[in-house]
């Protein structure tokens, strides 16, 4: 497809970056442009290789990689000191993935199909493990709120919120690793979904490997040129680097999960769904998690604490209504429109929420 077009975006933003030295929203944009395909040649590679090495390994290989873009750009984010950043790109992209990423699937896939039918025992697996990711963003909140009720010096605060964090980021870890082991070997028949027709179109494992670590690479590049032109591209547009990270910096990792509108287009809504829920639980449990514990290896430590109520009422309401859809095994395009509009809503809020605040 289309998207492959875009990659003549990579040499542009090397000539502008070291040649033309343009305005930083032009490189910033030509380097979110460029990344979009690389996400989505990313997620085919991986999509490639978990059939051709089958479920178990394959699944594992997904779990890996499935999250790669996001977790590149926002470690270069965390490098550069913009933690806030790094915060508001883990609670975007878990938005994004239940109510952007779903309810486009969702809406495309029930415009085309009356009405769509899904497994409802995977749906409540994941429906479930959506309510340990919204606890594990609310519980650290409301520990720093205590603490502040309690009168503990802000000094004090910090220091416990960054040790609460790193354990609970090892408790975060822990429940991704269970959840793992459940879905690839004491339950898989329960989670995995077949994509027979795929399997004979497969790439050679050759393929897929090379292509997923020279897509990786050059992401990792283009995400510190979009790192390091946040600031000017946020300033230039009138727009704080908080939106950037909640709305912008999501749209563009995620490209690869817009898969899960191919899926629905063909009326394999398991797949869909699979991707955008297990997307969102792998943010919350395994790249959120993985981030502080690198973020004390770079020197510049981060908690879990989201003081935006802003932030925690998003992330609150898209749980609810994502676990609400997809709970009674079936779907059609009205749903997908409510999650679009929900979504629509969070980014027209966060987009005037003055700088600052």
């Amino acid at each position: 497809m289309m998207l492959k077009y875009m990659l003549v975006f990579v040499p542009i933003t090397a000539l502008l970056t070291f040649f033309v030295h343009p305005a930083d929203w032009i490189i910033f944009t030509s380097a979110a442009l460029s990344i979009i395909p690389l996400a989505a040649m990313m997620g085919e590679a991986t999509e490639n290789l978990a059939v051709k090495t089958g479920p178990t390994i394959g699944g594992l290989l997904n779990a890996t990689f499935g999250n790669a873009t996001e977790l590149i750009i926002a470690f270069f984010a965390l490098r550069a000191g913009k933690i806030d950043v790094v915060k508001a790109s883990i609670t975007g992209s878990m938005i994004s993935n239940m109510l952007l990423v779903l309810g486009l699937a969702l809406f495309l896939g029930g415009l085309k199909h009356k009405k769509q039918i899904f497994n409802k025992d995977v749906a409540g697996a994941l429906s479930s493990l959506l309510v340990i990711v919204m606890i594990a963003f609310l519980v650290p909140a409301i520990f720093d709120f205590t603490e502040r009720g309690e009168g503990i010096s802000s000094p004090q605060i910090a220091i416990s919120d960054e040790k609460f964090s790193l354990a609970a980021s090892v408790v975060l870890i822990g429940l991704y690793i269970c959840n793992l082991v459940f879905s690839l070997f004491t339950h898989k028949d329960l989670i995995s979904a077949s994509d027979d027709d795929h399997e004979a179109e497969a790439w050679p494992v050759k393929r897929g490997v090379l292509t997923l670590l020279g897509a990786t690479l050059v992401v990792a590049w283009l995400s510190e040129i979009l790192v390091g032109s946040l600031e000017g591209f946020s300033h230039q547009l009138g727009l704080t680097e908080v939106f950037a990270g909640l709305i912008i910096i999501p749209i563009i990792g995620n490209a690869a999960e817009h898969a899960a509108s191919v899926f629905a287009l063909k009326n394999k809504l398991d797949l869909a769904i699979q991707i955008a829920l297990g997307a969102t639980i792998q943010i919350a449990l395994l790249v959120a998690p993985l981030l502080v514990i690198l973020s004390y290896v770079v020197g510049k430590p981060m908690d879990l604490v989201i003081h935006r109520p802003l932030e925690l009422v998003g992330l609150f309401g898209a749980t609810v209504i994502t676990a609400s859809v997809a709970r009674d095994g079936e779907t059609n395009w009205l749903e997908g429109a409510m999650l679009l509009g929900v979504y629509l809503l969070l980014a027209l809020a966060f987009f005037f929420l003055p700088v600052g605040v």
